[in-house]
């Protein structure tokens, strides 16, 4: 029979892969919305009032800095940075990607 300490190391490892699985999900999307904005044409941001090319460009840049922060376990602050990139990029995603695209 396995002690308590064995079951609860496991238990910890396994957090430990869902979180960094989670981790790696959310500079997956990050990484997807910086691509998308990168050959937008700047002037489409304008007409559909969606900020500046260049302000999208910085929040899915650093949506993608944050997460890759927190898929690389460099933060103490856990899934919060990955969890914020996810939110920048999907803003992005689902609100000023379709309304730029042509």
């Amino acid at each position: 029979m396995a002690s308590f300490s064995s079951i609860w190391l496991f238990v910890l490892q396994t957090e430990q892969l869902i979180q960094l699985a989670f981790a790696f999900g959310c500079l997956i999307v990050a990484v997807v919305a910086l691509i998308k904005c990168i050959p937008k044409n700047a002037q489409r941001f304008d007409i559909a009032f969606k900020r500046t090319k260049g302000f999208w460009l910085g929040m899915t840049g650093g949506a993608v800095v944050l997460a890759l922060l927190g898929a690389l376990g460099s933060t103490p602050f856990g899934l919060i940075f990955p969890v914020a990139a996810a939110c920048m990029a999907m803003v992005y995603l689902t609100d000023v990607n379709p309304a730029v695209s042509e």
